[in-house]
């Protein structure tokens, strides 16, 4: 299994995570595991939200100490 890119979008603010997700996985192949670490609440809804709506898988979301990670697979 291929390692899973990080995108720590800590510190930045919504639209920002979001933003940096896309431009990698615009970046990402297929099949490709990427994580993103977040600060800021509302990526742990938008996130999901837009995986959803452009039919990537999400694998997992968590929060603990104020970061959020949300794990995504580039599905095509």
């Amino acid at each position: 299994m291929s390692e899973v890119k990080i995108v720590d979008a800590r510190g930045s603010f919504c639209p920002g995570p979001l933003m940096e997700l896309i431009a990698a996985m615009r970046a990402a192949s297929v099949g490709e595991e990427l994580e993103v670490l977040s600060t800021d609440r509302g990526s742990a809804e938008d996130i999901p939200e837009w995986i959803k709506k452009v039919g990537h898988d999400l694998i997992s979301s968590s929060e603990e100490a104020g970061v959020y990670r949300l794990r995504v697979r580039k599905a095509k």
